[in-house]
């Protein structure tokens, strides 16, 4: 037993362990605190865009304020704040995954998975292009981010049905989702929100961001098409083997015996599809947003719940173990705000864009629009959410590319790869820590798997920025 114990301590000393999400998180925190002691304070004034009618800076109003700086106790008091202010993300994740965990319980899903599995027999690695393109659309035409967590679980499912492990199943629909959503051909929430802000024709530039999802979207499923074909002769090579082992042993799941698809089941499939096409609908036609697609799924439940025969109290039990599964994915959105709280309160978030940008003013045309990303994705780190950023960043890029004579269309081009791209890798994406913690990969496995990856798309984010500023991408 002695030997055992001392080779395990001499691993454990190796190895560098990555703290937990919510410690990384609060050590941010406190480093964004202690900033408010050394960034001088500073202030936008704030102005409404009169063709918006968005709240938006002004980008000529930088002033020097007083010094405000953030003491412990104010620092612990951002956490509850940071809570109450992502409430609407933090409740929608739980009711989605209450009201997914109903219609899971009706056994639809498991059924379906096993038709979907058995059909793809012998050609499975078709599974990962047909997904990924599937949900690249709902990232390039919805926006859908948060949206797309509920389909995880059941990604999951059907990637170990046919051999491959959690990140894989993780990865069609995270990776799927982003490169749509980084391509952003039509995402009301990036491209939709800045391009307004800049004045530029709605949706207008798509031929450029059409080139760019395709490119994404090749790169991202030979990615993933690679180590998934890795895994599947050698299972033992999954960076989450632990974990596979795991759900292995706890697994009811046996691709070989054929679950019937019952009358009941199509049923549920068919309010499943009416309840995405409501939500589609409405995102487009009303501008719905997060509590009108909250709405929708519990109604989705509900309904399923009675289709399946689930009684209410089931249906209720049922709702409280799909959310109590997300509480620490749900939780992890409240505590990333802390950082962007903390930032505010010490009056430095302006200071902070307003040194980044003028580190980039005096740089080439080129060179200049691969900074505007560089930046974007350095600012998406404290303001992680699309339309937010968009407000806080685009009135002072698009004055800038007119200094610097780059379209204004390229300063939207580097806002949305710099919102997107992170978006995948950051701890303080709420959407990225949702899925994981949904899906139980640790952040630290996440990285190790997806890092090669986020470096060859910011790659060819900063060619695209280059190609942009050559073209002059416009229409302005």
């Amino acid at each position: 037993g002695g030997v055992k114990m001392t080779e395990k301590t001499k691993v454990t000393n190796k190895t560098f362990k990555i703290p937990h999400t919510y410690v990384l998180i609060f050590c941010i925190v406190i480093i964004a605190a202690l900033l408010t002691y050394i960034v001088p304070a500073g202030e936008y004034a704030r102005v409404e865009d009169p063709n918006t009618g968005r709240t938006v800076v002004d980008p000529n109003s930088f002033t020097k304020v007083e010094r405000n700086p953030v003491n412990p106790f104010e620092v612990l008091t951002a956490v509850p704040r940071g809570m109450i202010a992502a409430a609407q993300i933090t409740f929608f994740i739980f009711i989605v995954a209450g009201s997914f965990q109903i219609i899971t319980s009706t056994g639809a899903i498991e059924a379906g998975i096993y038709k979907v599995a058995n059909m793809l027999r012998g050609k499975e690695l078709l599974l990962i292009p047909i997904f990924m393109f599937l949900f690249s659309l709902t990232g390039a035409f919805l926006g859908f981010a948060e949206e797309n967590i509920v389909f995880i679980p059941v990604a999951i499912s059907l990637a170990r049905a046919l051999g491959y492990d959690a990140i894989v199943g993780m990865s069609l629909v995270t990776l799927g989702g982003a490169v749509g959503f980084n391509s952003a051909m039509m995402n009301p929430f990036t491209v939709g929100i800045a391009q307004g802000i800049a004045e530029l024709p709605l949706f207008s530039g798509i031929g450029l961001r059409f080139i760019v999802w395709l490119v994404l979207l090749a790169v991202s499923i030979y990615y993933v098409m690679r180590y998934a074909m890795k895994i599947k002769d050698k299972p033992e090579l999954s960076i989450i083997a632990e974990v596979e082992l795991e759900e292995r042993k706890n697994s009811t799941f046996d691709i070989g015996e054929d679950k019937k698809l019952l009358p009941s089941h199509y049923l549920v499939f068919l309010v499943l599809a009416a309840g995405l096409a409501t939500i589609v609908y409405g995102v487009y036609k009303f501008g719905w947003y997060i509590n009108e697609i909250a709405a929708v799924f519990l109604g989705m439940g509900i309904i399923s719940g009675f289709i399946g025969k689930i009684g209410p109290n089931k249906m209720a039990q049922e709702f409280i173990n799909g959310a109590r599964g997300i509480v620490f994915g749900a939780l992890v959105v409240g505590i990333a705000r802390t950082i962007l709280i903390v930032l505010q309160d010490g009056l430095i978030l302006d200071s902070i864009i307003y040194y980044l940008a003028s580190l980039i003013s005096g740089l080439p045309k080129a060179l200049a629009a691969v900074g505007m990303f560089v930046i974007q994705s350095l600012i998406n780190f404290v303001i992680p959410s699309g339309s937010g950023q968009a407000a806080t960043t685009m009135p002072i890029m698009v004055p800038l590319a007119d200094i610097l004579g780059i379209s204004r269309q390229t300063a939207v081009l580097a806002f949305h790869f710099g919102d997107g791209f992170s978006n995948t890798f950051t701890p303080t994406a709420s959407t990225l820590m949702a899925s994981l913690s949904i899906a139980k990969i640790a952040y630290d496995k996440w990285l190790k798997y997806y890092a090669k990856l986020f470096f060859i798309w910011s790659l060819i984010g900063a060619i695209f920025m280059i190609i942009a500023t050559v073209i002059n991408y416009g229409p302005f």
